[in-house]
């Protein structure tokens, strides 16, 4: 095989990004359901309702009450379908 002095073509660097999640949808705070631990996060987005579970003490750090814009960020390793019957 002949050799080339060709440099291989590299790609563009992607812009810089304050978070490495890239999954980043926009909602508003509809309701938080909270115990001494754990807090639940009902975010309306334009896909519709999504919940988050986070620690109760990351909430209250976060101030987070109903009607807050929030970006709900998806960080997942894997995805499960299933068929409705």
């Amino acid at each position: 095989m002949a050799q080339t002095n060709k440099k291989p073509r590299r790609a563009k660097a992607a812009p810089r990004r304050e978070e490495s999640i890239r999954n980043r949808i926009p909602g508003v705070v509809r309701s938080i359901l909270s115990d001494k631990v754990v807090s639940e996060v009902v975010v309306e987005t334009k896909s519709g309702e999504i919940a988050s579970i986070i620690t109760t003490r990351s909430l209250q750090e976060m101030k987070l009450q109903p009607g807050d814009k929030v970006f709900v960020m998806v960080k997942a390793t894997h995805a499960f379908l299933q068929k409705k019957a």
